[in-house]
């Protein structure tokens, strides 16, 4: 059984996460529709970020992400949006840190159902200690601070 997670965070945390229907394709129109409930997750969780429009989003370059609709939908809900270099995995947190850490946690488990899978990685997600989330933060600067240069063996605390 194969489950999708979308989770947007920042280092202070998860602000949003939902699971793709079954049957779902991540496609321009799903992703829009995402955003709108992202948007509302910031606006609650976020209210500091949200009242001075300081937020961010970092998305990687998938075709949904990087779709006109998408782009027009973001400038027009004046989204800042940090530019992912293409083919940058010391820039893909759900890669590098997020989804390995959640998968570590899960591997070996069998779940019967989806709404087990669904259940116990929602308790997994949250068990992440927000500290975790900060060696995302010093990651993502030291991405900055290289100038995109690619670095390897780094390994996250």
């Amino acid at each position: 059984m194969k489950v999708v997670m979308m989770v947007f965070f920042d280092w202070h945390g998860v602000i949003y996460y939902e699971f793709v229907p079954r049957g779902q394709t991540v496609n321009k129109e799903f992703y829009v529709a995402v955003l709108k409930r992202l948007r509302e997750a910031v606006r609650r969780k976020r209210p500091q970020l949200w009242t001075n429009q300081s937020w961010v989003l970092h998305h990687d370059n998938a075709p949904a992400h990087s779709s006109f609709l998408v782009r027009n939908f973001l400038t027009k809900n004046e989204t800042t949006v940090v530019p992912q270099p293409p083919y940058s995995p010391d820039l893909t947190p759900a890669d590098f840190f997020l989804f390995p850490k959640l998968k570590s946690t899960l591997k070996g488990r069998l779940f019967n159902t989806f709404d087990e899978i669904q259940k116990n990685s929602t308790k997994e997600l949250f068990a992440i200690p927000k500290e975790a989330f900060h060696s995302w933060q010093k990651r993502w600067e030291r991405c900055v601070a290289s100038e995109g240069n690619y670095f390897e063996g780094d390994k996250l605390e």
